[in-house]
């Protein structure tokens, strides 16, 4: 009984709220956004003057529970090369912490805020439902993510 009142509030407010120019759902519970970030790749570039390193070919990247994966990624460093400032995934990225999933063109991660701006065919996918939208930004300390930019929403009604 509190699975059917919980799928029919969901039905019910979920398409409320996409129907707006965007909308909030969870995505991944609360992530360690100060455990390590560990990346592999084919390929390594690095740059001295500039700050980067350019990861290419099989892009992994791991922190706590999340998992991030393209084909090319750029780390910048902060200008003391201490701290990574920022992250920016291209040619297509996966995103997946615990259950869910997320696909887009663009990835770009800030490790020191928690944040995750993924741009570009955004999909989805929580279960059996998916949302898609030209814009997700995950807020990885909170599990909460803000979807924008034509946001639409499959509920799968049997759960499968």
């Amino acid at each position: 009984m509190t699975r059917l009142i919980a799928f029919i509030s969901a039905v019910v407010l979920l398409p409320v709220m996409v129907l707006a120019q965007g909308a909030q759902v969870a995505f991944g519970g609360n992530q360690d956004t100060s455990a390590p970030v560990e990346v592999t790749a084919d390929s390594l570039s690095v740059n001295q003057k500039d700050g980067t390193a350019l990861y290419t070919g099989n892009v992994i990247i791991a922190q706590g529970d999340m998992r991030l994966a393209a084909p090319r990624v750029l780390v910048v460093y902060s200008e003391a090369q201490q701290k990574i400032q920022r992250l920016e995934a291209t040619g297509g990225v996966t995103m997946v912490s615990g259950s869910e999933a997320a696909e887009a063109e663009r990835a770009d991660y800030s490790p020191e805020e928690g944040v995750v701006v993924m741009s570009g065919n955004v999909l989805l996918t929580q279960g059996a439902s998916a949302l898609t939208s030209q814009k997700m930004t995950v807020n990885l300390e909170s599990g909460t993510a803000q979807l924008s930019g034509r946001v639409k929403t499959v509920l799968n009604q049997d759960g499968q």
